[in-house]
């Protein structure tokens, strides 16, 4: 029932496979949703990645966000997602010994709802002040808000299940 320890050091094949086809799955679901503001799995997926893969999660994240540069462009968000994502990661990795669904639900709510005052934090660098941050942060809480309620309930309802298939196709 546990995770595969999160010890850093050379992929597996095995490894290397699962984690290309999880940056594949996140950027993939994240296509698909694209409808909905703000409202994807790659809270879920990232959290799980990270939970049995420890730092090597990071292959993941940086494949993830590569895609979304290549497809979307690369501009000043793009630059957020480098270190937003490895953010999540990092805060896993802090509670990884936790197994609750609820938990990472939390977890993955509070990220949802922090994720745009975190993007905007390149704001103050670039354009030189905290007002622009501030309204650029501002003018994005109804999309933090619609974040932090579709990553908690996809987190809820999603875990136990990816959980279990990830648990197969690690030990196998």
């Amino acid at each position: 029932m546990k995770p595969r320890s999160p010890s850093a050091g050379k992929l597996s094949a095995r490894e290397l496979c699962i984690l290309s086809l999880m940056a594949a799955l996140i950027f993939g679901t994240k296509v698909a949703l694209a409808s909905l503001p703000n409202i994807n799995l790659n809270s879920v997926l990232i959290i799980l990645t990270t939970l049995f893969f420890g730092w090597k999660a990071l292959y993941t994240v940086y494949v993830y966000v590569l895609l979304e540069g290549l497809v979307f462009g690369f501009s000043v968000w793009w630059v957020g997602y480098l270190y937003v994502w490895a953010v999540l990661v990092v805060v896993v990795m802090l509670f990884r010994r936790n197994d609750s669904a609820l938990f990472w639900a939390v977890v993955a709510g509070v990220f949802g709802l922090c994720f745009g005052l975190m993007m905007y934090l390149e704001w103050f660098a670039i354009n030189g002040g905290w007002e622009a941050f501030f309204a650029m942060w501002v003018a994005g809480i109804p999309y933090d808000l619609t974040h932090c309620a579709g990553n908690f309930a996809f987190t809820l309802v999603l875990y136990r299940p990816l959980h279990t298939v990830l648990k197969k196709l690690t030990e196998r």
